[in-house]
C-alpha cells in the first residue's frame, strides 16, 4: 500500500470486521481488542530468505476496474488501488506506526528545501525506469503535477491532493531531479506523487482519460500486468523483467472478481489466499478453514452514512440533515456490529482522524442521539406527521438509502430504518452490485443516504480537501455535494499549516463545522481483519504500514 494523496472509497463495509485474534502470527485464541490504530501490525514478518522463490498469490476484487488510471475520477477505489500497488511508483512508504520514509526504490532523496515559498526537491533513483525501459524523469513529476492541479483544463481527477497549490515543477541538477515550488504551503506534501504515472498518461486530458482506460500501458514496480481477461474477470501480474530493486519472491499475483457472497467459499476451498473479511460468522468460518489464519490490526478505515445535500435534493437543508441525524442511534449500530469483536464498541466521532491517531477528539455533539429533539426539529421545519409519515407541501419524507449488496450494510440500514420510522421518516433500502455502486449511483448523486467506507492512510488531512471541500465544478470525493465558503476557507488554512500540531488543531475546527452542516454520520472504525493463507509471509493486516511486494511470498 502506497502513501496515497487520496482516500479510497470502499463498497465493502468496515462493519463487523471480525473475530479478533491475538497479535501473534500463529493466530492464537479468540479475544476482544480495541480499534485504536497503533504501532503494531499482523503480517507474519519473515526474512525473504525464508520464502520460496515463486508462487502465485490469489486475491479477490469485488469490481473490475473502470479504468487503470488511479488518478482519474473513475479510478481511485480500493479494488484498483490493490491492483496498481505492486505496479506504480510512490515517493514515500509508511511503517506500522504511521511514520513515513522515502521509498528508495524510486527516490534516493526527497526533502523540504524551502518554506518561504515551500519547496520540495525530489531526487530520482538513477536506476528507476518505466516498464518500457525509459527513465523516470523530472518531466513525469511535472506533467502529473500539472494534470492534478488543473481540473478546470479538462483533467477529470478524483482529487487534487495539494497539486492545485503547486506553482511550478522545474528540472534540478539533471533529468533525475525535480524541484517543486508551491504558491501556497501544503501540509501533507509527503502524500504527493503516490502513485506517479508516466508523462504520456498525464500530458493532456484525452490521454488522461483514455490511455489507461482498458489496461495499464506502462508501469514501474516489482510487477507488471501480464494478462487482463474480461471474460473470466481476471487480471494477472508477473515479475517486471526490468525491475532494478530486490527480486520479488512471487512469480505472479492473480486478481479475480468475485461476488462478495462467493469470497468466503473461495477462502474455504483454497481458491484465494488473502482477503478482507467482515461479519462475525464469516470471520469464524475463515478462521476454521483449513490452512487459513485470520490476521488483525486496526486500520484507518471507517464506515459512514453520507447525506445527499445537493441543491434541489430532498436533504439540501442542513437543519433537516441534523434533525434526521439525531434520530439515528449510532451506538446501537456499532454495538450490533462489534460486540465481542472490540472492547467497548463505540462510534467514530471524527471525520478526519480515527481513534488512536494524533489529533483524534470527539466533535459529534451536534448529532447526539435525541429522538425527541429530532421530532421537535422536524415539526419546526414544517415536516408534520400525517399518520405514520411526515409530509411537507404534499411531499412525504421518504429517503432512499443505497449501499453495496452485502448483509452487514443491510443490517445497518435496518437499524436506521427502524430509528427513523419512530420519528415519522420512511427509509427505502436499496442494494446495488459493487461494480455499479459508485459510477452509476453515488457519483451521479442518485441517493438520499449512501452507505460506504473510506480507506485512509497515515496522512489524515488529505480528507479535508478531497472529501469536505466544496467546489461544484470539481467535486473530487465530495459525494455529498455539501460545503460552505467558511469551511473551504478553514480547510485552506489547515492544509497550509506546516506545523503538524497546529494543523491538527485546525483540522478539528474543520471537523466541528462538518458535524454542524450534517455532512455525514461516521459509524465505526475498522478493526482490520483478514483471512490469510497460513504459509504466506509479510502480508496480512497491515494497519498503517505499506506493503513491500518484493517480500510477500510463501514459506519454504
Amino acid at each position: 500500500m502506497r502513501i496515497r494523496s487520496t482516500l479510497l472509497p470502499l463498497a465493502i463495509p468496515a462493519l463487523a470486521v471480525g473475530l479478533v485474534l491475538s497479535g501473534c502470527s500463529s493466530g492464537g485464541g479468540n479475544q476482544v481488542a480495541n480499534v485504536d490504530v497503533g504501532t503494531k501490525n499482523d503480517i507474519n514478518p519473515q526474512d525473504p530468505s525464508a520464502l520460496r522463490d515463486g508462487g502465485n498469490l490469489r486475491l479477490a476484487i469485488t469490481s473490475f476496474p473502470a479504468t487503470f488510471n488511479d488518478l482519474h475520477i473513475d479510478g481511485g477505489d480500493a479494488d484498483l488501488n490493490s491492483i496498481i500497488d505492486p505496479l506504480m511508483p510512490a515517493a514515500f512508504v509508511s511503517d506500522a506506526a504511521g511514520d513515513l520514509s522515502i521509498n528508495h526504490n524510486f527516490f534516493t532523496d526527497v526533502k523540504l528545501t524551502g518554506t518561504s515559498p515551500q519547496q520540495v526537491t525530489y531526487t530520482i533513483n538513477p536506476k528507476a525506469v518505466w516498464s518500457d525501459g525509459t527513465p523516470i524523469t523530472w518531466q513525469d513529476l511535472q506533467s502529473e503535477a500539472h494534470a492534478l492541479g488543473n481540473p478546470a483544463a479538462g483533467f477529470q481527477v478524483n482529487a487534487t491532493g495539494g497539486f492545485d497549490r503547486v506553482e511550478k515543477v522545474e528540472r534540478g541538477v539533471d533529468d533525475r531531479q525535480a524541484v517543486v515550488t508551491f504558491k501556497q504551503p501544503y501540509s501533507e506534501w509527503k502524500g504527493m506523487f503516490g502513485p506517479l504515472y508516466p508523462k504520456a498518461v498525464t500530458e493532456n486530458p484525452q490521454a488522461f482519460n483514455d490511455i489507461d482506460r482498458n489496461s495499464l500501458k506502462v508501469s514501474s514496480g516489482p510487477f507488471v500486468v501480464d494478462t487482463i481477461d474480461r471474460t473470466q474477470d481476471r487480471i494477472v501480474l508477473k515479475r517486471n523483467p526490468v525491475w532494478w530493486g530486490p527480486k520479488p519472491r512471487l512469480d505472479t499475483i492473480t486478481f479475480t472478481r468475485l461476488d462478495q457472497s462467493a469470497v468466503l467459499g473461495a477462502v474455504q476451498n483454497n481458491e484465494i489466499d488473502y482477503t478482507y473479511v467482515s461479519g462475525l460468522p464469516n470471520v469464524v468460518a475463515a478462521k476454521n478453514a483449513a490452512g487459513v489464519v485470520v490476521r488483525r490490526s486496526p486500520e484507518p478505515s471507517w464506515s459512514h452514512i453520507t447525506f445527499n445535500g445537493a441543491p434541489g435534493a430532498l436533504l439540501s437543508d442542513p437543519a433537516l440533515r441534523l434533525a434526521i441525524s439525531k434520530a439515528v442511534d449510532r451506538q446501537a449500530i456499532v454495538t450490533q456490529a462489534q460486540t465481542g469483536i472490540v472492547d467497548n464498541p463505540k462510534p467514530l466521532n471524527n471525520h478526519i482522524f480515527v481513534m488512536g491517531q494524533k489529533g483524534y477528539q470527539d466533535n459529534s455533539a451536534p448529532t447526539a442521539f435525541d429522538p425527541a429533539a429530532a421530532a421537535k426539529e422536524l415539526d419546526a421545519l414544517g415536516w408534520k406527521l400525517n399518520g405514520n409519515v411526515r409530509e411537507k407541501d404534499g411531499k412525504k419524507l421518504e429517503l432512499r438509502d443505497v449501499m453495496f449488496d452485502q448483509k452487514e450494510w443491510v443490517d445497518t440500514a435496518k437499524i436506521v430504518q427502524q430509528d427513523l420510522a419512530k420519528v415519522g421518516v420512511l427509509v427505502d433500502i436499496q442494494t446495488v452490485p459493487g461494480t455499479g455502486l459508485f459510477t452509476n449511483v453515488i457519483d451521479p448523486g442518485n441517493f438520499d443516504l449512501a452507505q460506504f467506507s473510506w480507506q485512509g492512510s497515515a496522512l489524515p488531512l488529505v480528507a479535508l480537501q478531497q472529501i469536505y471541500y466544496y467546489d461544484p465544478k470539481n467535486l473530487q470525493g465530495n459525494k455529498a455535494r455539501i460545503g460552505s465558503d467558511q469551511l473551504n476557507d478553514l480547510i485552506n488554512k489547515t492544509i497550509s499549516e506546516l506545523d503538524p500540531v497546529k494543523a491538527n488543531e485546525l483540522a478539528n475546527e474543520c471537523d466541528k463545522l462538518i458535524w454542524q452542516e450534517g455532512y455525514s454520520l461516521p459509524l465505526q472504525q475498522a478493526s482490520g481483519t483478514y483471512a490469510t493463507r497460513a504459509n504466506l509471509a509479510n502480508i496480512g493486516a497491515f494497519g498503517l504500514a505499506s506493503a513491500d511486494w518484493t517480500k510477500v511470498g510463501f514459506l519454504k
